[in-house]
């Protein structure tokens, strides 16, 4: 016979109200006859009320697993007002049946099954926009990330449960809507929900600068655990995946700190994905973080050389002044970083402002020209016994000097850039490919110093080359790299016919821009040079140097390679290829010669010179073999193809670091 409700709600209440005013042994052994002494009643699905007739009564508790008094009360108005309010208990205690419970029923409840089951309800009904079932379907993406987190995963003492499950964290009964009162108290609460098992971070937590703040001011905005952890995706502190994210979670808050970190070489790694650079807690520490001004901060004058040497065991006194939150907007505080990239700024632009004004307009006057005189040659030889004849340019140190020079530059740009414009969607792939930025850093200086070696190599022939010549080589002369007046005259002239004001300029041994391409390595050897020593042994530019040195070093080495890289791949290759009488590629730093007509056409006055000395038979020589000329050719577009793909990486990279 089935018992009314009203009966059952006054004889479960009498039973609560019994229970609350005694002992719980008292209680326990009262339930336990009043079990004996009845048959248990069915009743369905009962109504919450029925519930908090014994529940709703506070101190209502029931022994546990462990024997242990456990909490059992509800409190009836906080319930009703939480997000499970509107659902009857049995939803979740589905294997509620009988009141009294029977004895020795394990009563568990499954957070997980009951949200995956309403959501593929939702889905099978098709009312998965509804606003409610939106919110499911949060809670559902909620459940998916928490099954992949170290909460989820047994635990290791007692593999038949797991580290944490939801109602850990969360009380079922009393989970509320964001922006309520009573959410903005439970996130206080958090770290006390944490250190139920956490004992020793919540101590320390409890001592720091954020615990301060949630723990005794009640600040609701404070970090908590889960800001720094995440909530439903934690996982081991220890592994790479987890420092990423509590690096840029740290970021949620203190946004400008984060930004200005990851400008440094560390943040750079972590852009890229890589964890072994000092993130935010190696630093400042972590449970325990105190404020800068703090004497018990671990970036707090007095203990930074300590903090830095935990990575850089050699580390001076010089470092504890690097500043890494350093920006180049602030002269006030970094007067040294803001004059270092107002200055590489002004290069960039005054270098690329001449030389791609310069760049377009000769494209436009010689492809002008070249259809003005559909493309026959520009002079013809004279005499055949010179027909087909090539004069040779470039002697094999130079080529080889050259190669050298070429590719190891292009591998310090791809390397370097990876690094420089580490934000980009490119960079990681990079990054990966050659094994980590660990790798690229020895690829990187071993390329480096191939290309210094090669300067300096250069540098070496050319003082034995003058030893012997110095008081008669015409320093200012035809033969002589250095700048003299006629080079000026050369580019005035020059763009006069741009505009169509004068012919064509005639150029002796070396051009304007030959020169200007030789000389700016000198400059760009020095800056990078210098800068990447010093980037490169830390320890020793520290001692005798202080720290803001790094920074204005990076900005040095990082702008000086993005000019060189911009130059090569736009400038010098449509000097030297792109233009239309070059078009598609010259080899002649890959043969050391070219076509005795083409010599005439670019350097008429040295060619003149020759043919009136009677010396320009010693510089003639046959056509390049037929294999000569085209793994020239192979290699010559090989290597423009390498460059314009990394002036495609630098500028998009460039792009994304002005978009961003």
């Amino acid at each position: 016979m089935r018992v009314p409700k009203l009966a059952i709600w006054v004889m479960a209440g009498l039973i609560g109200v019994a229970g609350a005013a005694v002992l719980w042994p008292a209680h326990a052994i009262a339930a336990d006859a009043a079990s004996s002494a009845a048959p248990a009643k069915e009743v369905g699905n009962p109504e919450n009320e029925i519930c908090l007739g014994c529940h709703g009564n506070e101190g209502f508790a029931m022994p546990g697993a462990d024997g242990k008094p456990r909490d059992l009360h509800i409190i009836k108005d906080r319930f009703g007002n939480s997000v499970h309010g509107k659902r009857l208990c049995t939803d979740c205690h589905k294997d509620i049946t009988e009141i009294p419970h029977k004895l020795g029923v394990t009563h568990k409840v499954s957070c997980v099954t009951c949200h995956e089951e309403l959501w593929a309800k939702a889905v099978k009904e098709g009312t998965t926009q509804t606003p409610q079932n939106a919110k499911l379907g949060v809670v559902v993406k909620m459940i998916d990330r928490f099954m992949k987190s170290v909460h989820a995963r047994p635990n290791k003492d007692d593999q038949s449960r797991t580290n944490a499950t939801c109602y850990n964290c969360h009380d079922p009964h009393n989970i509320y809507p964001a922006g309520s009162t009573q959410r903005e108290e439970w996130r206080l609460n958090i770290p006390n929900i944490c250190g139920k098992c956490h004992v020793k971070e919540r101590a320390l937590y409890g001592t720091s600068v954020h615990g301060t703040l949630v723990l005794k001011d009640k600040v609701p905005g404070a970090a908590i655990c889960s800001d720094c952890h995440t909530t439903h995706d934690i996982d081991n502190p220890a592994k790479d995946s987890t420092k990423l994210a509590i690096t840029q979670n740290c970021g949620n808050c203190h946004q400008e700190q984060l930004k200005t970190y990851l400008e440094t070489y560390h943040g750079q790694v972590d852009k890229l994905g890589y964890a072994y650079t000092a993130k935010c807690f190696d630093c400042h520490g972590n449970h325990g973080i105190q404020r800068v001004d703090d004497p018990r901060s671990t970036v707090y004058p007095a203990n930074r050389l300590k903090t830095c040497q935990q990575c850089h065991k050699d580390a001076t006194s010089g470092f504890t002044t690097f500043e890494p939150h350093g920006t180049t907007h602030d002269f006030g505080r970094y007067p040294y970083m803001w004059l270092a990239s107002k200055l590489m700024i002004q290069l960039l632009v005054g270098t690329f402002a001449f030389f791609w004004t310069h760049t377009a307009l000769w494209f436009y006057r010689e492809y002008k020209d070249r259809q003005a005189r559909n493309a026959r040659p520009h002079v013809r030889t004279e005499g055949l016994e010179l027909q087909g004849k090539y004069f040779r340019r470039f002697p094999l140190l130079w080529r080889a000097g050259h190669l050298l020079f070429a590719v190891s530059l292009m591998i310090l740009t791809l390397t370097g850039m990876t690094v420089f414009y580490s934000g980009s969607g490119w960079a990681p792939v990079v990054a990966s490919a050659f094994g980590g930025p660990q790798v690229m850093a020895i690829v990187h200086r071993t390329c480096a110093v191939i290309f210094a070696s090669v300067f300096i190599g250069h540098l070496i022939y050319v003082v034995l080359r003058l030893r012997k010549s110095w008081r008669t080589f015409e320093w200012f002369g035809p033969n002589s790299l250095i700048p003299r007046w006629q080079d000026l005259w050369d580019i005035l002239a020059m763009f006069k016919w741009f505009f169509g004001l004068g012919p064509r300029p005639v150029f002796d041994r070396w051009t304007y821009w030959e020169k200007f391409d030789y000389w700016a390595p000198f400059w760009g050897v020095t800056i990078i040079g210098l800068s990447g020593v010093m980037l490169w042994f830390p320890t020793v530019t520290a001692s005798f140097l202080p720290g803001w040195v790094f920074n204005v070093a990076t900005i040095f080495h990082g702008e000086e390679a993005l000019l060189a890289a911009l130059f090569l791949f736009t400038v010098h290759f449509f000097n030297n290829h792109f233009r239309p009488d070059k078009f598609p590629l010259d080899v002649v730093m890959f043969t050391g010669s070219m076509p005795l007509e083409a010599f005439k056409h670019e350097h008429t006055v040295q060619y003149n010179r020759l043919v009136e000395s009677g010396e320009l038979s010693k510089y003639l020589v046959d056509e390049p073999s037929r294999p000569m000329t085209l793994g020239s050719k192979i290699l010559g577009f090989t290597l423009i193809a390498f460059g314009l793909t990394l002036l495609v990486l630098v500028l998009t990279g460039f792009i994304h670091g002005l978009i961003s």
